[in-house]
């Protein structure tokens, strides 16, 4: 519950040394996560809507409760091309199946996120929605050429990039189009580096889809989150035992497997982020009043309307 969330938030940050980045995987709000808060609509009913504008509202409020939170990020929108009707993940977390519409809508709801001062990350790059498998239990292939890809799943994400927001989170997905290596495309630094950072333009923090997933799975002898910031990634998220992770990336960078360099310019950009997230002005989240705050009479009306909306 919110309270409960907003004293643990609390303790941590009065526990680092310097303030951290808190995050929210909430793509319809905070309910996605924490009884007790307004239930918005989910991506499928928002597509719906003619009004973007409307969308753009809703992230306004969705980066208000984050901030009553002490929240700074919040992974969405998800901006998959859901033209699979076998998607057996991303169905009713997509805005539909024309990537245009994608885009519009995805675009606004991150807009409205970043006027208030949250970090949109986007997602799953290069596209989860023409799957038929899940990549929490296994390794989805998109079997796409690339003219396919740059017009259908890459096309929300270019606009994204192109508008200027935080984050991009690449998935644990096999795209031979782009990497003939079976990697997943958040290990690929022809992905990553190359086509996101590169090709695209895109200069945001790089977030991983959840290590623990079973498609981020690697052989015994490779260590996930090495091979995440071998292929260009800034915040790795949720390793399965990240006290082996971090001990394999110290031994990475003293054996000159990972660049020392190229691991404090991350750590630079990641700074420089807490900053634009106002970190170097922390305040601790004023539990008292929390859950009214939250549960306002705008949010309830913000709901219905965009219920009405759609329908």
């Amino acid at each position: 519950d919110p309270v409960t969330q907003a004293e643990v938030t609390n303790r941590l940050q009065k526990a680092s040394r310097i303030p951290m980045l808190v995050s929210l995987d909430g793509e319809w709000g905070l309910s996605m996560r924490l009884s007790g808060t307004t239930r918005f609509p989910k991506n499928m009913m928002l597509g719906a809507i003619e009004d973007n504008a409307l969308i753009e509202e809703y992230g306004k409020e969705v980066g208000r409760q984050c901030r009553e939170m002490g929240i700074h990020i919040n992974f969405a929108p998800d901006m998959d091309v859901n033209s699979n009707v076998d998607n057996p993940v991303i169905g009713l977390r997509s805005f539909g199946e024309n990537p245009e519409a994608v885009s519009e809508k995805g675009i606004a709801y991150a807009r409205g996120l970043e006027n208030t001062g949250i970090l949109s990350v986007s997602k799953h790059f290069p596209g989860h929605g023409d799957t038929s498998e899940d990549s929490h239990e296994t390794l989805p292939v998109v079997r796409h050429n690339r003219a396919r890809l740059d017009s259908v799943e890459l096309l929300p994400f270019k606009r994204y990039i192109y508008d200027g927001f935080a984050g991009i989170m690449t998935g644990h997905l096999y795209v031979p189009a782009l990497d003939k290596s079976h990697k997943p495309a958040s290990f690929s630094k022809a992905v990553v580096t190359d086509l996101l950072q590169k090709e695209l333009g895109f200069q945001g923090l790089c977030f991983t889809d959840a290590l623990a997933m079973k498609g981020a799975s690697t052989k015994k002898t490779d260590n996930p989150s090495v091979k995440a910031l071998l292929a260009g990634n800034d915040i790795l998220l949720a390793p399965a035992a990240p006290i082996n992770d971090f001990t394999a990336v110290k031994e990475a960078i003293e054996e000159g497997v990972l660049d020392l360099e190229a691991i404090e310019a991350k750590c630079l950009k990641i700074l420089r982020y807490k900053y634009i997230a106002g970190l170097n002005a922390y305040k601790p989240v004023e539990t008292k009043g929390l859950s009214k705050r939250l549960n306002s009479p705008h949010a309830a009306w913000m709901a219905a309307k965009l219920n009405s909306e759609a329908i």
